[in-house]
């Protein structure tokens, strides 16, 4: 194999690669989102369980069966 010819196939084969990283980090970006969204979601949920639930008293005298 001529030099020209490797390296054209390392050209091809690192711009493949860079292809596939690009497709990930896109990937993992939406992921990211998602859970992030997620996480709001709940978050707001317990704020507004939260403030449905009266408050308890805790006492460190008393047993709680």
């Amino acid at each position: 194999m001529s030099n020209s010819g490797k390296s054209q196939a390392d050209t091809e084969t690192i711009l493949m690669a860079l292809d596939q990283i690009s497709q990930t980090i896109d990937v993992m970006t939406s992921v990211v989102g998602r859970l992030r969204t997620y996480m709001r979601q709940q978050e707001s949920a317990a704020a507004v369980d939260k403030s449905r639930e009266p408050e308890a008293e805790i006492h460190p005298d008393r047993i709680i069966h």
